[in-house]
């Protein structure tokens, strides 16, 4: 749980790095409280409230995927590719399973060191 407060807290932070365990940690926490916010708005009824946590993460979860891509020595720009469907998701998600580079980058200091 500390993973995802501390990609909360950096919500806006797009520099830096995010090794990758704190993006498959944020993403897994992500995951789980979504699936109870939407268990909690089919029961009262307010179908909605997935989406406004969906819109309340969105930044949180820009954010945490562009340091991991800098973790990797990628730009940020690369979470564009997203955009292509399959090939493009592919792609990112090897780019997330990568290990960090083992050497300061221009983005900041290996996290691992720390």
């Amino acid at each position: 749980m500390n993973w995802y407060l501390k990609c909360l807290n950096q919500y806006a932070d797009f520099n830096g790095r995010a090794r990758r365990k704190e993006y498959w940690m944020f993403v897994l926490f992500n995951a789980l409280i979504s699936i109870v916010v939407e268990g909690i708005g089919y029961v009262i009824g307010l179908d909605f409230l997935v989406s406004l946590y969906a819109l309340a993460v969105f930044i949180p979860v820009l954010a945490v995927s562009v340091r991991r891509l800098h973790d990797i020595g990628k730009s940020g720009w690369w979470y564009l590719i997203g955009l292509i469907p399959v090939i493009g998701w592919i792609i990112l998600l090897v780019y997330y399973c990568t290990d960090s580079e083992p050497y300061d980058n221009k983005w900041g200091a290996n996290p691992k060191q720390f």
